[in-house]
């Protein structure tokens, strides 16, 4: 068992008070974050370890959120045992059938399970946010898009940018999108297909259950339409993006607003994980994450042609160029 993934100190001990004592800990997955995984398995039921180390991570949002979601009719992970200073949740285990594997063996369910996955935001937006969640707007998208000039530029070793006219810039787009009147809403924040789980048994919106919650926000309702839509982690056709916007806007009746809110969010959001990825990187030495930046670029650059970018398309245009994009992260032949 690799070394991080060894369980935590006082695993044996948390489990045995919550009536799991015969159980085996297994390994299962770590994330971006301090976040472990385990698999804990007695002879006839599986449960999973979280690990959320303090003072790195606080288990408590993710306890409050998940019995929000449950509490509004979607699936999220019951908490079975919890010990809150040692940072140590026992929770419901979901299967292995991970929504992005199901679609790896199963393209043909495209369609099937996008538009599921489409109704569980519908759904998780007819309710109002959870009480007491940060706000997502404005000042919060412009504080996030320093991550690009703070790690990704110099990641590429790109040299000095025009700063202020990145603020004027993002801010003649995003300010109509933060004025437009919708929401906000619970916005979950890494809502994709390796966050969703298949659930046996189940139909409609409860056939997913929800993972990788705890970081949840007050937002705009189009930010996790964009999060599911424009996946870091694979790639959903044109098409299938096309097909669920249009689902979205008419079981929700929204109007040009939220359109207009998707392309700006969408290049604001791929923009910030351009530099979430090389801060996972540089600072974090995981390499891993630097395979996935032809496809952000891919997105970025697609997002920007939409005609309501046009200032930070310019931007990007003038201080970006095309060999510090998608160029600088092409893996050389052997």
């Amino acid at each position: 068992m690799a070394a991080n993934m060894i369980p935590p100190e006082h695993a044996s001990q948390f489990l045995a008070q919550a009536g799991w004592g015969d159980a085996e800990i297994q390994p299962l997955a770590g994330d971006a974050s301090f976040r472990r995984y385990f698999r804990v398995v007695a002879e006839n039921r599986r449960a999973v370890l979280m690990d959320a180390p303090p003072p790195h991570e606080d288990p408590r949002p993710f306890v409050a959120i998940a019995e929000w979601i449950t509490s509004i009719g979607l699936v999220a992970p019951r908490i079975l045992a919890r010990d809150m200073d040692r940072g140590l949740l026992l929770l419901d285990d979901f299967g292995d059938e991970r929504m992005r594997e199901a679609l790896d063996a199963a393209p043909d369910a495209e369609a099937d399970l996008y538009e599921t996955a489409i109704d569980v935001l519908v759904h998780l937006h007819q309710h109002r946010p959870m009480v007491g969640l940060p706000p997502h707007g404005l000042e919060e998208w412009m504080t996030e898009l320093e991550l690009f000039l703070d790690w990704y530029v110099p990641a590429v070793e790109h040299g000095t940018v025009d700063r202020a006219g990145w603020q004027a810039a993002w801010r003649k787009v995003l300010e109509p999108v933060a004025n437009d009147g919708l929401g906000p809403v619970t916005v979950l924040r890494d809502y994709h297909a390796e966050n969703v789980m298949l659930l046996d048994g189940e139909g409609g919106v409860r056939r997913f259950g929800l993972l990788d919650f705890q970081d949840a926000l007050a937002g705009h309702p189009a930010y996790d339409v964009v999060s599911v839509l424009e996946d870091a982690r694979r790639d959903v056709s044109p098409a299938i993006e096309r097909n669920m916007i249009d689902r979205y806007v008419k079981k929700t009746g929204a109007d040009d607003r939220f359109e207009q809110a998707y392309w700006a969010l969408a290049a604001q959001r791929n923009t910030r994980i351009l530099g979430v990825f090389c801060r996972l990187w540089k600072r974090d030495g995981k390499d891993r994450y630097k395979a996935f930046q032809p496809r952000m670029w891919g997105l970025l650059e697609r997002d920007l042609e939409h005609p309501s970018l046009g200032p930070v398309r310019a931007w990007f245009d003038e201080n970006i160029p095309v060999s510090a994009r998608t160029a600088a992260w092409q893996v050389e032949p052997a």
